[in-house]
């Protein structure tokens, strides 16, 4: 018997080590080359690792949850024929929703709340005596909430992939609902549910408990007459047939151009340990979105390269990216300044915190009518604030306050976007 060890490859960006998220085999399983085996997690990403070579699972080493390093021997395959086992390499990586590990609270995208990359906490049963269903780890891990089996649906997203929509037709047909839905007419108890906190739930919390407790946060808040605003975005959304309807966000990434360039110290990253800062010209915005398990950071990448129209295809792009786990790593990387906003849930005032190692962040609260003090009345006016917040190791108040002081001039009177200085 010649047995194949498959190694943990490096992942990308030289990490050490991965989270062991799910296995997609079970000791036994026939599997042919890239034949998925795991899901890993990353600091970046969560991707599947593929089988190199043609054989039988022999051994798997690890549970869902375990950190295992690069270049460990996690699973075993005995090569048919008998033939004997190629050198051993790394395992191929198999193209997978990607997600970045938020670090952003509390964010959101103005967009119905979505999918994203899951943690599993059971091992799922996967044979392969057909073709493995197209989804989503979000999706596999929902499936398995609901009881529902993915061999089963038929997909309808991309190639067959099976999307979350599909999961919502089986139980609005009367199909299995999940545990998180209990009847509302049962009796009481005092059961209490433990579970792990895995994947990307545990990078979320390892995440911003390391910007938390290394950054000195500076939170400044200022509010915004967005009545002039208002009324140009309704005009040209009324006037924008057939393209990305407008919100607040792509105007909101127009004024972060104009004050970025202006301000270059924050449209940059802080490495505390080598103690310098990196400044960068290109403005990457990183949109902030909550999913339905988790936040993600798309990125609209060259900011200052794009207009109004193509800020707002694209936001709406990475949106949806987002919501239906198909975002690659890309797209959920190389972010240099960060905007979060809860929309119509955004309350008055927010805290965010720096998606690290970015020195700032900027927070959009909730719109509304107020009634505000203007040449001597009492009148209606459309008013939100901004709640962002500075790496004060780099940035000191008078330098928030006259960024944030920019970005409100700009959005109060938005023609000044479009002029040429």
């Amino acid at each position: 018997m010649s047995v194949f060890p498959v190694k943990l490859p490096d992942v990308g960006e030289g990490i050490a080590e991965a989270e062991l998220i799910s296995w997609l085999v079970a000791v036994g399983d026939r599997v042919t080359s890239e034949s998925p085996l795991a899901e890993v997690m990353t600091d970046k990403a969560t991707v599947e690792i593929a089988s190199p070579v043609n054989g039988v699972v022999t051994f798997l080493h690890g549970e869902p949850g375990e950190m295992i390093a690069v270049g460990t021997e996690f699973v075993g395959i005995e090569v048919e024929g008998g033939a004997p086992a190629p050198p051993v390499v790394e395992a191929p990586i198999v193209e997978a929703p990607a997600v970045e590990a938020p670090v952003v609270e509390p964010p959101a995208v103005e967009a119905p709340v979505a999918e994203a990359v899951v943690p599993v906490t059971a091992v799922e049963d996967v044979t392969f005596q057909g073709r493995r269903p197209s989804a989503s780890p979000a999706v596999r891990q929902r499936a398995r909430d609901l009881g529902i089996d993915l061999h089963e649906v038929v997909g309808t997203g991309p190639d067959g992939r099976i999307v979350h929509a599909d999961l919502d037709r089986i139980i609005g047909s009367g199909g299995q609902r999940s545990a998180t839905h209990p009847d509302p007419h049962r009796a009481a108890t005092d059961a209490v549910h433990v579970e792990p906190v895995r994947g990307l739930r545990r990078r979320i919390a390892e995440r911003l408990t390391q910007s938390w407790t290394e950054i000195p946060h500076i939170t400044y808040v200022e509010e915004i007459d967005a009545t002039q605003l208002e009324a140009l975005r309704a005009e040209l959304n009324g006037r924008g047939a057939g393209r990305a309807r407008l919100t607040l966000l792509p105007f909101l990434v127009q004024a972060l151009v104009v004050a970025c360039g202006e301000q270059p110290r924050l449209n940059a990253h802080y490495d505390a340990v080598n103690r310098s800062l990196s400044m960068f010209d290109a403005i990457h915005v990183g949109i902030a979105t909550q999913t339905r398990d988790g936040l993600m950071v798309p990125v609209l990448h060259h900011a200052e390269a794009r207009g109004l129209w193509d800020s707002a295809a694209e936001i709406t792009r990475l949106a949806a990216a987002a919501r239906d786990g198909t975002a690659t790593l890309d797209e959920l990387s190389g972010s240099t300044i960060t905007i979060t906003s809860l929309g119509a849930m955004g309350g008055l005032v927010t805290t965010p915190i720096i998606n690290r190692p970015e020195v700032a962040i900027v927070g959009v609260n909730k719109m509304n009518i107020r009634p505000v003090w203007r040449d001597g009345a009492v009148v209606p006016r459309a008013m939100f604030n901004l709640s962002s917040s500075f790496d004060h190791r780099i940035v000191d108040g008078w330098d928030a306050a006259t960024f944030v002081q920019r970005l409100k001039a700009l959005l109060e009177m938005p023609a000044l976007l479009f002029l040429d200085e």
